[in-house]
This record gives C-alpha cells, structure tokens and sequence, in this order.
C-alpha cells in the first residue's frame, strides 16, 4: 500500500500552493491530501493546535491504520512534529520542502527577534499584510511563471496575526522517530538544508524560488516520491 501523501501549506499562504503538485501525483497513481489552513489565524493564541487538529481532521477521509508521508512547505516544517503527534495514522516518512526546521530539543520560535522587528511596524491593530505584500515586486514576481497562479495564490492568502509569527512551537521528544528528508529549492533555506543534512537526513535540490513547487509541480512531484520512497527503505 502506498502512503498517502499529507501536503500541508505554509499557513502564510494556502492550499493552492500545493495543488498543482498533487495533481501530478494523482495522475501518478498516489493518494493525495491537501488540508486548509486557512482558518488558523481567527481568534485567539496558541494557533499551532489548530493546524494539528486541521490535518487530523482533514484525515478522516483516510481510513485509519493508513500510512501516510507528510510533506511541509516553509513555516509549515515548523509544526510537524506538532502534526505527527496528533496523527493516528502511521507516519512513515516526513519530507521538508524548503522549509523551516523545529528545533532540536525545547519549544521552536515561529520567527527570529530579526524577522519579528520587520514585521511588527506592518501590523495594523495588531494583523498583518498578506504574505506576498511584505516584499517588493522584484521579489515577488520570480516566484511566479503563470499569471493566472499567481492570482489564485495571493488572493487566497490570509492576512495573520502577528501573534501567530511570535508564539513557540512544542517540540515532542522522539518526533523523529521515523525517517525524515529535505527538499531545497534555494535561498535563505540552505542553512535548514545544512541542519538537516547534519542531523542525518537525506537531502535533494531542486534549483527555484521559494514556490518552486508551482513553477515545476512535476520535478516536485518525481523529488517527493524519490524522497518518500528512500525514507520507507531508509
């Protein structure tokens, strides 16, 4: 039986992020879910049991006692291990795309004192642009190849609490358990790929910007079941 794989967004952007991938990998004979986080940022803190209860819930549609591979684009890494352990379906790999990594040990911060001092003059009554409007066009435009993507994408984005970007993710002992591997498209995310590399884990590179995975669902797809594939075997 194959796995299913769990595809699961960057909560800064959403489902369609992940869609053209998943549909290559249907037309390829795997199962394939895309749970919505869309909804993460109403109400108030903590956020990350909402996106555990968001995959979990999104599973049901799996039978139980049905393996499955998850696979975490960008901030999404971070709650994995969050993600795993609310999960009764076997995990028998997790794949990190280009994505941040959960600490090693102790709770993992969903932004560095850095990245909280650029976003906090940008919050109005206490939310957040949408993703795509934090940056300059120059930096925005590479990420898309197909105009009408680009659309469904940033339409779709949420516009998030600051809140959510300064909570602490709970990292359970012994999360990784099970074979893990990473994905790099490119910059700022070669140092999550050198973390990963050390901590063991098999890594690939697939040369793009940070949404690669719409520029090139199925260089996407065939590196996933490569990658899911030498974790099953791992």
């Amino acid at each position: 039986m194959e796995p299913t794989f769990v595809l699961v967004h960057s909560p800064s952007v959403g489902p369609s992020t992940w869609h053209p991938v998943a549909e290559q990998l249907k037309a390829a004979g795997y199962p394939v879910r895309v749970p919505s986080l869309l909804h993460i940022g109403a109400g108030a803190p903590p956020f990350w049991p909402r996106i555990a209860d968001a995959v979990r819930d999104d599973l049901r549609q799996v039978p139980a006692g049905d393996p499955v591979t998850l696979v975490a684009h960008s901030n999404a890494g971070l709650f994995l291990p969050a993600i795993r352990a609310g999960l009764d379906h076997p995990v028998t790999g997790s794949v990190f795309v280009d994505a941040a990594l959960p600490a090693r040990t102790g709770p993992t911060p969903v932004a560095s004192p850095e990245i909280l001092e650029f976003l906090r003059p940008m919050a109005v009554n206490g939310r957040l642009p949408r993703w795509t409007d934090w940056w300059d066009e120059a930096d925005v435009a590479p990420m898309f190849s197909d105009p009408t993507v680009r659309q469904t994408v940033v339409g779709e984005q949420p516009t998030l609490p600051l809140s959510y970007y300064e909570q602490h993710i709970p990292v359970p002992d012994g999360w990784d358990d099970h074979p893990c591997s990473y994905l790099l498209f490119g910059p700022p995310y070669e140092d999550c790929s050198a973390d990963a590399h050390e901590r063991g884990w098999r890594v690939a590179h697939l040369p793009g910007a940070h949404l690669h995975q719409i520029v090139d669902p199925a260089g996407t797809a065939q590196h996933l079941v490569e990658l899911a594939g030498s974790t099953r075997s791992a």
